[in-house]
């Protein structure tokens, strides 16, 4: 964190959006000109639009609205963390895990090994969009965190309503989509003993303001402005009513599984009554799919009638236009 304390200042007096000296920033961190630069080059590596016009001083290619660790505290109990530069914050609960109190959030600005599901990785330039994870004790056990990304998914649409979003959709098991195009992520990792508790690291990675450069799935995609349009997104908002909707569906989860939560999906399962395809490995299934089943799984009917289908490696997309992605 010390090593970023200068960038994260200057980001800090630049995040309003208006034009600063170089030796306006230098006097502020007491620093040389060529010493704020060097800076500036270092959180332009961080996915940040710096521009320098002569005469004008450094700019922001947008106003940036950082997290408010105090702001959010004050509107939730939960034990909050927030890294303006981290790994991954995935990462960083399940290093966690055991010994930290049951619904620790840790938000980060910047991930540098952002990760999806199998594997992959998630861009996550600075100040962009939303990375956020919980940390959540199942007494339950392992067996019944089966589901549990769907039931988040269904948590954040209840949120993103609260603030006004509007038609958001879910495509199983772990995506959000807005008119077939992919708003957020959601990656949960269980660690735990059989006959003992499981400890769940729930992430979510939502586009709030990403450029076309800056998106690296491999799919259509879109961000919570472009769902907006001309109103400002309030991170801090979000992130608190993020927190609030996944503490109180997370309890429901524990008293009623998924089962208590397959009606809730399908009214906006994005895919429900349309082709589609299942790709599992080198297998394509195609069919009509057809929500979710009280396990969880999805329900695809096919020439061989309606067959269920549970996660691993298996992915879903439309079968409604020739697609690769």
């Amino acid at each position: 964190m010390k090593t970023h304390q200068a960038k994260l200042t200057i980001l800090s007096l630049l995040s309003d959006g208006q034009f600063y000296s170089g030796e306006y920033l230098g006097e502020k961190l007491g620093v040389s000109r060529a010493a704020v630069s060097k800076h500036i080059k270092g959180i332009q590596d961080w996915g940040v639009d710096v521009f320098r016009v002569q005469g004008k001083g450094y700019q922001l290619a947008q106003p940036i609205q950082l997290l408010n660790e105090d702001l959010i505290r004050q509107h939730v109990s939960n034990p909050i963390a927030i890294h303006p530069i981290i790994d991954s914050t995935n990462q960083y609960l399940l290093e966690r895990a055991g010994e930290i109190e049951s619904g620790t959030v840790c938000l980060a600005e910047y991930q540098s090994k952002g990760r999806g599901r199998r594997g992959r990785q998630w861009n996550s330039p600075f100040g962009s969009n939303l990375y956020f994870s919980m940390y959540w004790k199942l007494e339950a056990g392992m067996a019944a965190a089966m589901g549990l990304s769907l039931v988040v998914g269904i948590a954040v649409i209840d949120a993103l309503k609260a603030l006004g979003v509007n038609d958001v959709k879910l495509k199983w098991p772990n995506d959000l989509y807005y008119q077939d195009k992919k708003l957020a992520g959601i990656l949960v990792e269980v660690s735990g003993q059989a006959g003992d508790a499981a400890h769940l690291i729930i992430g979510m990675g939502m586009n709030l303001f990403m450029r076309k450069e800056e998106i690296s799935i491999e799919q259509p995609w879109t961000t919570l402005s472009q769902v907006l349009g001309e109103q400002m997104i309030d991170r801090n908002e979000l992130a608190v009513a993020l927190i609030r909707s996944w503490n109180e569906t997370l309890k429901g989860y524990e008293e009623k599984g998924i089962a208590g939560f397959v009606d809730s999906w399908n009214e906006v399962d994005n895919f429900i009554n349309r082709p589609v395809k299942l790709l599992m490995g080198e297998r394509i299934i195609r069919g009509i799919e057809r929500g979710i089943d009280a396990h969880g799984a999805v329900l695809l009917e096919t020439e061989e009638g309606i067959r269920s289908f549970v996660g691993g490696e298996i992915s879903l997309r439309s079968d409604e236009k020739q697609d690769d992605y």
